[in-house]
């Protein structure tokens, strides 16, 4: 997912995401700026294809944020569970791509997961093996109501 085709916001392309973040952090820590990264990823389907948003969400302390997106769309036959641990795949190997400048500058990240700690909702069935997937590969891990990257960032992207 790292190497796919980025965006900004405004639909500006990203030719190179790696050197875009880096330059990003860069730039917010030369303004003073404090700030946390978020990744997370939501799909919506439309039929037989599933259309998969992933945000690389940059925050900062008390000066609000952005985001960077990336969009893809594909034949989905699958369900919800496999849909699921699509988006937190897809998550993952955003943030396992860029972990290294997070690193390198000491930027706090998290990755989020559009998955329902209710249990009466769907999106719950894949709870358990997203949480695993997350923080076994060391990294932060949110769920709804708190996984705003992909819940309401990456969620915009694809409606």
């Amino acid at each position: 997912m790292i190497d796919k085709f980025w965006k900004k916001l405004s639909g500006e392309n990203i030719p190179n995401i790696k050197e875009e973040v880096e330059n990003t952090i860069l730039k917010e820590l030369s303004e003073g700026n404090d700030i946390r990264i978020c990744i997370g990823t939501d799909s919506q389907m439309h039929g037989t294809k599933a259309e998969f948003a992933t945000a690389i969400v940059f925050i900062r302390n008390k000066r609000g944020g952005f985001f960077f997106v990336n969009k893809e769309q594909l034949r989905w036959e699958q369900g919800i569970r496999m849909r699921m641990l699509e988006e937190v795949t897809r998550s993952v190997t955003t943030a396992y791509g860029l972990c290294e400048l997070f690193d390198r500058y000491d930027i706090p990240m998290e990755v989020h997961a559009d998955i329902n700690t209710d249990p009466q909702f769907m999106s719950n069935v894949a709870l358990k093996e997203a949480m695993g997937y997350i923080l076994g590969m060391g990294f932060q891990f949110k769920a709804k109501p708190d996984a705003f990257a992909s819940s309401c960032c990456a969620n915009k992207v694809v409606q």
